[in-house]
């Protein structure tokens, strides 16, 4: 048994000494704290996960749950859009790897948490209505609908992938430099962004099928 004399003198540990642990709870990565970002969609907000607990891969547990995918990271989810087709299909690790290495370079660049330009980029990106096809008898005729904020946040992230992947088409760029680009075009609302042109286009046909 501990005499009082040893349990006086065991050190103390302060609040100050405790950090989160790196990879776990809010810091994505291990690196960007999370808590720190902004979502400047009241729409959006609600879905936007950044939450990873260690390596962003779930293994699809969220897959069959209602609404599952608002549990999964979008960081998860970006990547998953990323090995959608072509030659990252399959390739996880490279595709968080590519992530990372373009977080980490815009965080160089800028000095600030690219999370932030992260959230904006899929802000920008997000459509809000879309058309749909409604049928009258013989004739159908495309109608404007409202977008749902899981539908905007899905196409958002999916516009964001394949505007990433284009650009490394017929290109020496890597698939990290491209991700840069796009993110930072898509986060300052730029038009030359892949994500942001076609969510003008959405919204233009839209505003004609009113």
């Amino acid at each position: 048994m501990m005499s009082e004399e040893d349990i006086e003198t065991e050190p103390e540990v302060e609040e100050e000494d405790i950090k989160p642990i790196a990879g776990i709870g809010t810091l994505v990565f291990g690196k960007y704290d999370a808590t720190e970002v902004v979502c400047r969609d009241p729409g959006l907000a609600p879905y936007i996960n950044l939450s990873t607990v260690g390596v962003p891969h779930t293994g699809g547990r969220h897959a069959n749950a209602w609404f599952g995918k608002s549990r999964l990271s979008v960081v998860e989810r970006f990547t998953n859009k990323l090995m959608r087709t072509g030659k990252y299909t399959g390739k996880k690790m490279g595709a968080l790897k590519a992530f990372e290495s373009a977080l980490d370079s815009m965080a160089e660049r800028s000095g600030e948490n690219p999370l932030q330009a992260f959230v904006d980029a899929i802000c920008h990106a997000a459509p809000m209505e879309e058309i749909t096809r409604i049928k009258f008898g013989a004739v159908s005729q495309p109608k404007a609908v409202d977008s749902s904020p899981s539908r905007r946040l899905d196409v958002a992230l999916a516009n964001l992938a394949k505007g990433a992947q284009q650009g490394t088409s017929k290109s020496k760029r890597t698939l990290t430099q491209c991700i840069i680009n796009e993110l930072n075009k898509a986060s300052n609302g730029d038009a030359t962004s892949y994500a942001v042109s076609k969510k003008e286009e959405v919204q233009r046909i839209a505003a004609s099928a009113r």
